[in-house]
């Protein structure tokens, strides 16, 4: 184990790892999901039950992810058998979940370019029109187009390696990521727009007064069983955990670095994002839209937000610009990480090269990728779902993945190390050079007990069953 683990690539340090692992979990998740979730929940109750769900839940799932990973020295798809021979199927659904949602990740990521080359080229007031997202979506070869180009940026990044691809890339882009976040949160608290109907004005301090304060009026039971499982259900979307990522990134991290303080590191960033995302987003659609608007679902940062950069002049075109680019940046740090898992399961269980892995896995999924861009225009369908939703081919590959798998893969994962391996076994590898591991009853208490009955509630819901 020691030989392999001296051979295989590493990142340089804590620093290169917690900010991979953070671009990995700061992604479309954090920016597109978390503030429509937020809005639709009551604003500073979700911030709440999230909170306490991600220091809790979300901790146990992380952290153990990324001790089995260095535990091993091995990706996803290897890795659950190291821990127990009889485990190793739990393996195949850990590598089939990335490779589902890659496709479909970078066809979003392809949008997004699409929208921040719009704003690039000063045509922002072309992309807030009637139909232009759906006209875009519904057309043949553009979507597939920008699809490809994000792909293969994605490419060019894990070809080259975890310290110079993976490392090197996560260090230039989050710093960058920060930057804007917080200019744009700052800047959305400030803005204020008069209702040409009503003649009422709304500022974007209301917005987060209501983002940030809970609400409890008309609660009730179920309303806050709702809450709980969306706020769950974002964790595993924004501390990309249950996907097999973390394992795959805990195998490149090196034996000396603390473990425990890495995790930590990367649940303030990452949670500290996903609020800074409602704060930046949230205010503004509030002043321009009001509590209506907060609830625009997914088409928030397709057809809501262009909408009120545009509303904001010459200056709107370059809020524009600098919010897709960031979420750029987001959507292409959480998509290589996707690809890394799927392409370090090959490298592990065929003994292929880097770069035969990378091109391999990248030829097959961009084939899928194409399939998920003609579900809009050739390949056309309608298929109701368990949950309610009516779907096309996208909205299918994330359903599965979301709602089915990653549940699956999280439950089984508590019953491995609670159960079957015995949490020693994670313990063990997080205290290795005698650090101190403060949340250990914590830890006990979630992954045998607490996080495998929430586990079950949200495959339960997912596939209709609650």
């Amino acid at each position: 184990m020691e030989t392999q683990a001296k051979q295989r690539n590493s990142f340089t340090g804590s620093l290169g790892f917690v900010l991979a692992a953070a671009g990995s979990a700061v992604g479309l998740g954090n920016i597109w999901r978390f503030p429509y979730l937020a809005a639709k929940d009551g604003g500073g109750l979700f911030l709440l039950v999230y909170l306490i769900l991600a220091l809790t839940f979300g901790f146990t799932l992380l952290i153990t992810e990324i001790a089995i990973g260095r535990k091993t020295q091995e990706s996803p798809l290897t890795a659950y058998k190291h821990i127990n021979p009889k485990w190793g199927f739990l393996g195949i659904f850990a590598f089939v979940v990335p490779f589902i949602i890659y496709p479909y990740y970078c066809v979003i990521g392809g949008w997004v370019l699409k929208y921040a080359f719009s704003y690039l080229a000063f045509q922002g007031q072309v992309a807030v029109e009637d139909g232009y997202f759906s006209g875009f979506i519904s057309s043949q070869w553009q979507p597939i187009f920008y699809t490809v180009l994000f792909a293969a940026l994605c490419f060019v990044i894990v070809y080259k390696g975890v310290e110079h691809g993976i490392e090197k890339y996560s260090k230039i882009l989050m710093p960058i990521l920060v930057i804007i976040v917080l200019f744009l949160a700052i800047y959305s608290l400030f803005i204020s727009h008069t209702d040409e109907t009503t003649g009422i004005t709304r500022t974007g301090l209301q917005g987060a007064a209501i983002y940030f304060i809970p609400s409890f009026k008309g609660l009730t039971l179920r309303g806050f069983l709702t809450v709980c499982l969306d706020a769950m259900g974002q964790l595993f979307y924004s501390l990309s955990i249950a996907m097999g990522i973390m394992v795959a990134y805990g195998s490149y991290m090196k034996k000396s670095v603390n473990l425990g303080k890495s995790v930590n590191q990367i649940e303030i960033f990452d949670t500290g994002i996903a609020f800074l995302a409602g704060m930046m987003i949230i205010p503004a659609v509030f002043a321009f839209s009001g509590k209506e608007g907060m609830s625009a679902g997914p088409g928030l940062m397709f057809i809501t937000l262009p909408k009120i950069f545009n509303s904001l002049g010459a200056f709107g075109e370059f809020i524009g610009l600098i919010f897709f680019v960031m979420v750029l940046f987001a959507a292409l740090t959480s998509a290589v990480s996707i690809l890394e898992a799927i392409t370090s399961s090959m490298m592990d269980k065929f003994k292929w090269s880097r770069k035969k892995s990378t091109v391999i896995m990248a030829l097959t999924t961009i084939v899928i990728s194409v399939i998920v861009c003609l579900g809009y225009n050739k390949f056309y369908f309608e298929l109701k779902l368990p949950n309610g939703s009516v779907a096309q081919i996208l909205d299918i590959l994330d359903y599965a993945s979301n709602n089915i798998l990653m549940p699956i893969v999280g439950l089984l994962t508590c019953i491995l190390i609670g159960w079957v391996a015995k949490p020693k076994t994670t313990i063990d590898e997080i205290t290795l050079n005698g650090e101190k591991f403060g949340r250990k009853t914590l830890y006990i208490i979630m992954i045998k007990f607490v996080a495998p009955v929430l586990l079950l509630i949200i495959l339960l819901t997912g596939i209709g069953i609650l």
